[in-house]
């Protein structure tokens, strides 16, 4: 089992890139962003870009597994992303896990900005652009001609992680397409219906049934109810700890970056 600290995208940057720093210095295996432009509109908290902040972050560690948690594919040119994700791996000196997903909220993070809220058009562009930003950062000739993008062209260099740096699925139960979309690739990302994280029975009962490849990982959201043997018997290979950016939300996860991992 792996231990992570999962960070919102708010506040100032430096800040949490001294925190991440502070998570490594104290035994933590991986610290992720979230990804967002708004976040939750009527919050009206300050969103600072992740991939900008991951740079820092990246330039500031040395041993920490790093990277969004998780990007919305269907916003984002693929090519532009291979870009910033082999930058980033390159930066880290392979140390980069691609956390990927439809995104959330659609109505304040893609209807805000014209873009399509359908969660069938979302899926979609979410499949075909994984399949491009995958061959994209391989350094190899990509030949495409899908139905949202047409591509012909050669990104060079190579991501550092060879063939490629993990992608990790976000899903959200009880849907289960999500599930089979993730075991095409690395790791599952999974939450509960309310967005919160799921209990170890819950995880348990989300993948009930599903064949998990030899080397998959399984990301678990911290219950504070629950320990970590808890959600390792019930399939996971990672552990999240987060927490939803309001009120001290910064200072408790300061404090378990000082605390060091839930063993």
């Amino acid at each position: 089992m792996r231990f992570a600290l999962s960070l919102p995208p708010v506040g100032p940057p430096s800040a949490l890139v001294e925190l991440t720093v502070t998570a490594e210095q104290h035994g933590w295996d991986g610290v992720f962003v979230w990804d967002h432009l708004h976040f939750l509109r009527a919050m009206r908290v300050d969103v600072v870009d992740p991939w900008v902040t991951l740079g820092a972050i990246a330039s500031a560690t040395e041993r920490v597994r790093i990277g969004p948690m998780v990007t919305p594919v269907p916003r984002r040119r693929p090519w532009k992303l291979a870009k910033e994700l082999v930058t980033l791996d390159h930066l880290s000196n392979g140390r980069v896990i691609f956390g990927a997903g439809l995104g959330f909220p659609p109505e304040d993070e893609f209807a805000s900005f014209g873009e399509p809220t359908s969660g069938r058009e979302r899926a979609a562009l979410l499949d075909e652009g994984l399949a491009l930003v995958d061959a994209l950062v391989r350094g190899e000739p990509v030949k495409h001609d899908g139905a949202h993008f047409h591509v012909d062209a050669e990104l060079r260099p190579a991501s550092v992680q060879r063939p490629r740096p993990p992608f990790w699925l976000a899903a959200t139960e009880p849907y289960r397409r999500p599930v089979q979309r993730a075991l095409q690739w690395d790791g599952l990302a999974p939450i509960a219906a309310d967005g919160g994280p799921l209990t170890p029975d819950g995880l348990a009962r989300y993948l009930d049934g599903v064949a998990l490849p030899d080397g998959f990982d399984v990301l678990g959201g911290l219950h504070p109810e629950h320990t970590a043997s808890e959600y390792e018997s019930a399939g996971a290979t990672w552990l999240m700890d987060s927490r939803w950016p309001a009120a001290d939300w910064f200072e408790e996860l300061a404090l378990a970056a000082r605390e060091g991992p839930p063993h």
